[in-house]
């Protein structure tokens, strides 16, 4: 009935506050049949790690308009009709562009996201206050065809040590599909370039280290049956799911933070929508200290500049950004006009 609505219990730092849930009984993931409801419960239930991990920052909303299977769009400027409990931040886009975008500060903001049909979150890797300098290194490890999850473990045990080389200690996460998302906490000193920069100089000391199993290859075609670090993932306005976001795939996986030791038997499958609050409430959160000791990406700078010594230049930019210094031509390999 249109008319079907419910009131859910949120516990917060400024106590509980009630969030409505219209149409609860609708169904968000068909396979195992959970609820809009259900997911909104999913978020009260994980709720003070899922603010830990996504608060103070600005996120887009992946919302969809039925379920998984229905049309969706990303919602960067905040739903209308917000509680007053809900704010926003200014924050500049590749096109210089000025927009305010939604920041969760508490469990009801994000079970309030719910309610506006949001089933993927996706933060930036600034805070809310200095948006424009990340205090995450992201590293976006994406399994190419002929690869797999087994691949991608492979891949970030040896990251962790690259990252460990320049001075960095890594924490891991389920991309909730089938990669892995390696974060790194920095001093927010150094603006999104610089952290692109950073990013493309640990990808290439991993390509060195793994030639036949790791690629920096921007082109599809030019990448192999090999593990893409998806150095593009840490631009400005480039995200990917948050800690504990659900993902908008049929099984209701979530993108689970994980211990490294747990890695070697990890199997992104088991951390669902079903599955993770228990997990928290039996073990804890993996990534509570993350933020502890931030490191500097300085070391990777001295490699980058190095890289650029030896003849190592830019990258290619997403084709939506404004043409970038140094970049190289935007024209697939197979496409380039060859010299005469």
């Amino acid at each position: 009935m249109a008319s079907e609505a419910t009131m859910l219990t949120v516990p917060g730092p400024h106590g509980d506050r009630e969030v409505r849930i219209s149409s609860p009984s609708r169904v968000v993931f068909p396979e195992p049949g959970i609820t809009k409801l259900d997911l909104a419960q999913y978020i009260v239930a994980v709720g003070d790690a899922f603010v830990a991990a996504n608060g103070d920052r600005p996120v887009s909303l992946q919302r969809f308009g039925d379920g998984i299977d229905g049309d969706q769009f990303f919602s960067k400027n905040p739903p209308k009709g917000a509680p007053d409990y809900v704010r926003s931040v200014p924050v500049v886009y590749p096109s210089a562009r000025s927009h305010p975008q939604l920041v969760i500060d508490e469990p009801a903001v994000a079970v309030w996201a719910v309610q506006m049909n949001t089933i993927v979150f996706h933060p930036w890797a600034s805070r809310a206050g200095d948006s424009d300098n990340p205090d995450e290194l992201r590293i976006d490890l994406d399994p190419q065809p002929g690869t797999d999850f087994a691949d991608a473990k492979a891949a970030a045990v040896e990251l962790r040590s690259v990252l460990a080389d320049a001075g960095l200690t890594a924490y891991i996460k389920t991309s909730g599909n089938r990669g892995l998302h390696v974060f790194a906490p920095i001093e927010p000193t150094r603006e999104f370039l610089e952290v692109r920069h950073a990013v493309i100089a640990a990808a290439r000391e991993l390509e060195r280290r793994m030639p036949d199993a790791v690629t920096t290859a921007w082109w599809k075609e030019e990448r192999g049956e090999r593990i893409f670090v998806d150095f593009n993932q840490a631009n400005r306005d480039r995200t990917m799911a948050g800690a504990y976001s659900p993902r908008a795939l049929a099984h209701a996986p979530v993108s689970c933070p994980i211990t490294w030791d747990e890695l070697a038997d990890a199997d992104p499958h088991d951390f669902t929508v079903l599955t993770v609050p228990e997990r928290l409430r039996t073990i804890g959160d993996p990534w509570a200290t993350l933020h502890d000791e931030p490191g500097r990406i300085d070391t990777l700078l001295e490699w980058w500049d190095r890289d650029l010594a030896n003849g190592l230049g830019e990258l290619p930019f997403p084709p939506d950004f404004p043409k970038m210094p140094g970049e190289p031509p935007r024209v697939q390999p197979s496409r380039a006009k060859k010299p005469e």
